[in-house]
């Protein structure tokens, strides 16, 4: 079932829905099973790709000082829609004070075939990165990226370089689909120096 549902509620945030266009194929993948994220959403399989004035539209039906942060994290890689994302999270910053939040599966930069850590400071202010595992063989088979070889060590690099721009990385793994023993491993791995912390 398809929709234009752009914008959604997750507890305090308001979620931004920009693309179901992905470079990945998570094992874990909820939208492989159902077409929203929780009962009360609606389907977040888009009808078409919204442009910048279809997510302004939507945005300014909003009051955005009743939430906690805005996030770009939908049925699809946000960074994959990227000038809608920057468009869209510049708009935000001129007219709000909310904070600003990019989820990602760190790919960003394979996609659009270059460095887009730049293109983020000053109008995102967290970005949560999708590390999922502690090394590249779990990783390719949990995530299932476009970019086998290359896909690992691009997630990390770009983890790293957006420290430059962002104000908070966060790292992020999910538990059903590791063993806490790799869930250990990568707590080391972003306390290395070469990391992103």
């Amino acid at each position: 079932m398809k929709s234009m549902t752009i914008l959604y509620e997750v507890k305090n945030g308001l979620y931004v829905n920009l693309t179901n266009k992905c470079n990945c194929s998570c094992v874990f993948c909820i939208r492989k099973n159902d077409d929203c994220v929780y009962e009360e959403t609606e389907p977040l399989w888009l009808e078409h790709e919204p442009d910048f004035e279809e997510v302004r539209s939507a945005l300014e039906k909003r009051d955005l000082s009743a939430y906690s942060e805005v996030v770009f994290c939908g049925y699809g890689e946000p960074t994959c829609a990227l000038e809608v994302l920057l468009q869209t999270a510049r708009y935000i910053k001129q007219n709000y004070t909310v904070p600003v939040r990019l989820n990602t599966n760190g790919l960003g930069n394979l996609y659009n075939k270059k460095s887009i850590e730049p293109l983020l400071d000053g109008i995102v202010d967290v970005v949560s990165v999708s590390l999922n595992a502690p090394e590249k063989e779990l990783y390719n088979k949990i995530v299932n990226p476009l970019y086998k070889e290359a896909a690992f060590d691009e997630m990390l690099k770009f983890a790293k370089n957006c420290t430059r721009y962002v104000k908070s990385i966060v790292l992020t793994t999910v538990s059903s689909v590791i063993s806490k023993e790799e869930e250990a491993m990568c707590r080391q791995l972003c306390k290395q120096p070469w990391c992103c912390v």
